[in-house]
């Protein structure tokens, strides 16, 4: 139910007043610390880490947004109102009960002040709700793009009676209260005089039609929600967080109403080795202390497979150098970003007593030539000490 849900700005941890940039932040960060994969067989993880699914792809569209900060966890649930559109029944009408139509006798008194005295055509085509879900997918499949299968629930138009909701060899007949239209009128007495005023027509509930006999699958609704299936192509360059929409995979229209949009939200496993920024990457070389300095032939890991690199004699510890076009692949553009590669020399432990002097020896054979950066660092200080 919709009103058991936590508030979707607390499950982010943010203010309702956050930015997108704002809410992409705090969505990547509960991603990756409930994610699946870092908490296996973690039931508590797991819930949590639909809920941040869930709370991020409301927030972070602006049609979802306004209506959850106008109606809640109703103004985004599509149980609550398969029709779509305003979960209360649009305008002043649909909330007052008793009172009747006040959208209707403002609109006669005022001249349609209050959304205009007259109502949308039950029968009119309306396009379906969008559908949402997610995907997992590992730090190369975004990089180099992949198709990945994934279950989306979703409502759709009833197989066994077409859409229709009636029973098949039953008949639909026209509403003989409303005569087609949806809407009786009434005369109500106010204190201007008696006024017309058209409401729902609580026969066919506004649909103008009447089943005989509702179908035995979707009890006469025409439409019911199931899961299903379907292959998305995800594009290369795709970054975590990112929402791929798919054209008319939402929910079906309703009377012949396109269908909405399915929108899928993408979340990159981490990767033991690489990180990255934008459509660049990054990655830690250790070599050993003879390699930095005297150079060495190495091996470097990218997207690609491995490739060989030379360094250059005296390498320092923190150097990084660049392999142009290593990177990701740039979404929906030509060219890829590149990979950076930063050297970390290891300093060797547990030395055994002949090493240690071999060290030492090594040692004093250099002087301050060999070591121009800490030349460099006394000769700064040095006035500190006279």
């Amino acid at each position: 139910m919709a009103e058991d849900k936590r508030d979707y700005y607390e499950v982010l941890g943010v203010d309702k007043s956050a930015s997108d940039d704002e809410l992409k932040k705090a969505y990547r960060k509960l991603a990756k610390k409930y994610h699946p994969d870092l908490n296996p067989d973690d039931k508590v993880a797991e819930k949590n880490f639909k809920e941040v699914n869930e709370a991020y792809e409301i927030l972070s569209d602006s049609e979802k947004r306004a209506r959850y900060d106008q109606f809640g966890h109703a103004g985004v649930d599509p149980n609550f109102n398969a029709g779509g559109g305003n979960p209360f029944g649009g305008g002043f009408g649909g909330g007052f009960g008793d009172f009747g139509d006040l959208g209707d006798i403002f609109g006669s008194i005022f001249g349609g002040g209050f959304g205009g005295g007259s109502r949308a055509n039950p029968n009119a085509p309306r396009r379906g709700n969008d559908a949402s879900a997610s995907v997992n997918i590992s730090f190369e499949e975004a990089a180099k793009g992949c198709k990945k299968t994934i279950k989306v629930t979703k409502i759709d138009n009833c197989s066994e009676c077409g859409g229709t909701g009636a029973e098949k060899g039953s008949d639909i007949k026209t509403c003989p209260v409303c005569h087609g239209s949806g809407q009786v009128a009434s005369v109500q007495r106010t204190p201007f005089g008696q006024i017309q005023t058209q409401t729902v027509c609580n026969h066919c509930h506004g649909k103008g039609k009447v089943i005989e006999k509702p179908c035995h699958t979707c009890a006469g609704k025409g439409r019911i929600r199931h899961t299903v299936e379907k292959t998305i192509e995800i594009p290369a360059g795709i970054d975590d967080g990112q929402v791929i929409s798919v054209r008319g995979g939402g929910d079906a229209g309703v009377n012949g109403g396109p269908s909405g949009n399915l929108r899928v939200s993408v979340n990159v496993r981490p990767h033991p080795v690489f990180e990255r920024d934008g459509y660049d990457i990054y990655c830690e070389i250790p070599i050993t202390f003879a390699q930095a300095a005297l150079g060495d032939e190495i091996t470097v890991p990218t997207l690609d497979g491995k490739v060989k690199f030379t360094i250059h004699e005296g390498t320092q510890p923190g150097d990084e150098f660049k392999l142009k076009g290593k990177g990701v692949q740039r979404l929906n553009y030509v060219g890829r970003g590149d990979q950076y590669v930063k050297i970390v020399v290891e300093v060797p432990r547990d030395l055994s007593k002949e090493q240690k002097s071999k060290l030492k020896e090594f040692d004093s054979a250099t002087d301050a030539k060999n070591y121009k950066k800490q030349k460099s660092f006394f000769d700064k200080i040095k006035d500190f000490f006279d």
